[in-house]
């Protein structure tokens, strides 16, 4: 449990989103950076970082925040701040963003309610940042 000057909480959240175009800028010095980013904001505005997976072309976040924010707001915050400070510090990236947009629109939520769904959610960040890194073999027989 969590306490805010007029509340106490236990909140979990599931995002995931793409860069604009679901294009493959996530990756070397830009994936490491989105990762710091996240991690900066996070501890900026008091949201809890459970998990975080930065693929080559989405992003996986499981983080709690304090109720006074809107899942909208978080991601909001989130894709404004990384996208300010990557495009500023890997100028190149626009050339595969010709759009000058870095994230899409949109998002996937889920509410994580108890310590059975965290555990499978946590997990799962897990298993797919394992995944992309030691990608499976492909069986002919």
């Amino acid at each position: 449990m969590k306490r805010a000057s007029h509340s106490v909480y236990d909140t979990s959240y599931h995002l995931v989103w793409a860069p604009k175009y679901r294009k493959w800028v996530l990756q070397g010095e830009i994936r490491q950076r989105v990762k710091e980013l996240f991690e900066e904001i996070a501890g900026h505005d008091g949201f809890e970082m459970k998990e975080l997976e930065v693929a080559k072309d989405h992003v996986h976040v499981f983080l709690g925040f304090p109720p006074r924010y809107s899942i909208a707001k978080v991601v909001g915050i989130l894709k404004a701040v990384s996208a300010r400070e990557v495009r500023k510090e890997f100028p190149k990236v626009k050339d595969e963003l010709w759009g000058g947009e870095f994230w899409e629109d949109g998002y996937f939520a889920q509410t994580v309610g108890d310590e059975v769904a965290t555990e499978m959610i946590t997990r799962y960040v897990r298993f797919h940042e394992q995944r992309a890194e030691a990608p499976e073999q492909l069986k002919l027989i």
